[in-house]
């Protein structure tokens, strides 16, 4: 039953559903770890949507506003409001399997007296999701689709993951993972739009989306996209810590790593439009990346003795005439977490980009060495996460990624250093402003970078 009376907006004030929701979602959506507006009160909530998918189980979104709406911000940083995609599910008492994912209960409105809870805690709502994709159709706004030559199998046992940041996943058996985007911006989202356009060129790095579903209302946007699990995998990240752990080199898998980015960049290139390079184009990239700059110094002081030399990094960019790559679709934020190691395979995944800049941005053609940057960095994290600092493995691994690219793609990016350093410095200052938000215990990580690029010489 889609959209009944009961979930309707008013034409004047609240929805009648927001009588009983939005007390406790005012205090509940802020401790969510994939709620982007973290520090800043909700003051109000808008009903952009209500969906009844099944009894007891309501499909919302719903858009949040904040206190400080008018505060200018930065990298990083939500803007006034947000919209985000909330599954709630609606019983008179809740089992004691879900009391970790209760919201609260409600005090008044047409829910008055029921529990609410996050349904895609419960087992059964989230094998009824599944059901919703393997039968493609519409339920009011929404609509479920597929991929008709993928078996979506009955009876798979769901279960939630508990690590992701921004956005929640369901693993169905050892099957497929269902991704739900939580923070929801009109488009289509690059991690649908890129995987799918890989698909059709033949590419097997990544994981080909099996079903999908989005909203057509208040705009198209995509809410939620299901691919093959890739059972027995592990992330680049818990593999570099091993190495590390282990006093062991990470040079091959450095290398072949180098080589899987490099293929995933080629069918990206030959699967949608690229642009070719251009001076204006040059300077345009490095004037933003100062507008960043700037935006940082003035929320992290510790940067300020650092900025000459950093906006020299751009400079040197905004100078180049020639020797740039044409820019073209990408990952957009290719770290170690984003690759999955199967037995000697390298796959990558999680194409959405920063999640916290708008879909826009992330949908925009760039140069490839904004990935292999991000990668370099991570090398860098890795090797800096542990005591005492390894910045020699970081280095030995940055060179053996650069290689196996280099390898596959038939270019070299260290053959462009004006260019890599630029981004590896954008993506240098995006981390220090993240990490004294969020984690000022690593904010030492990236100022090492810092300092070590800032007074950087071109090679």
């Amino acid at each position: 039953m889609a959209k009944t009376a009961l979930h309707r907006p008013s034409g004047q004030g609240p929805a009648p559903l927001l009588t009983s929701l939005a007390g406790l979602l005012r205090e509940w959506l802020p401790r969510q770890r994939w709620f982007a507006g973290k520090g800043r009160p909700v003051t109000d909530l808008t009903l952009v949507s209500s969906t009844e998918l099944y009894p007891g189980c309501l499909h919302l979104l719903v858009r949040t506003e904040f206190l400080d709406s008018r505060s200018p911000g930065g990298a990083g940083t939500p803007p006034a409001d947000d919209c985000y995609q909330l599954l709630l599910g609606i019983r008179k008492v809740v089992p004691p399997r879900l009391a970790h994912a209760v919201i609260g209960r409600a005090s008044a409105g047409p829910l008055s007296g029921l529990m609410v809870y996050d349904a895609l805690h419960d087992t059964r709502a989230a094998g009824l999701l599944l059901e919703r994709l393997r039968r493609p159709g519409t339920a009011g706004p929404l609509r479920f689709e597929r991929d008709i030559r993928v078996t979506l199998p009955t009876g798979l046992a769901p279960r939630l993951l508990d690590a992701e940041q921004s956005n929640s996943s369901v693993v169905y058996g050892d099957s497929f993972i269902l991704k739900v985007f939580r923070r929801i911006q009109p488009g289509i989202n690059p991690d649908l739009e890129v995987p799918r356009a890989l698909a059709r060129q033949g590419c097997t790095r990544v994981p080909a989306p099996a079903a999908w579903f989005r909203t057509s209302q208040p705009q198209e946007a995509t809410l939620g996209v299901l691919q093959p699990f890739l059972p027995g995998a592990t992330d680049g990240w818990s593999l570099a810590l091993e190495s590390l752990a282990a006093d062991r080199e990470f040079t091959d898998e450095a290398y072949e790593l180098g080589r899987a980015t490099a293929e995933v960049h080629l069918a990206l290139a030959s699967a949608l439009p690229v642009d070719a390079p251009s001076p204006p184009r040059n300077r345009r990239l490095a004037e933003a990346m100062r507008g960043r700059l700037d935006a940082a110094v003035h929320s992290v002081p510790e940067l300020r003795p650092y900025a000459p030399g950093l906006r020299s990094a751009f400079d040197a960019l905004a100078s180049l005439d020639s020797g740039v790559r044409p820019a073209q679709r990408i990952h957009g934020d290719l770290h170690l977490g984003q690759v999955l190691l199967a037995g000697q395979r390298w796959s990558v995944i999680d194409f959405e980009g920063e999640p916290a800049r708008p879909l826009a941005e992330r949908r925009r053609l760039q140069s490839p060495v904004r990935d292999v940057a991000g990668m370099l960095r991570s090398f860098d994290y890795a090797a800096r996460s542990r005591q005492p600092w390894r910045p020699e493995w970081a280095e030995r691994c940055r060179e053996a990624f650069c290689a196996g690219y280099a390898a596959e793609a038939e270019w070299d990016p260290r053959e462009e250093p004006e260019l890599l350093r630029a981004y590896e410095t954008d993506r240098a200052v995006y981390e220090v402003l993240y990490e004294a938000r969020h984690r000022p215990d690593w904010l030492p990580v990236p100022m090492a970078a810092v300092g070590r690029l800032a007074s950087a010489e071109v090679r």
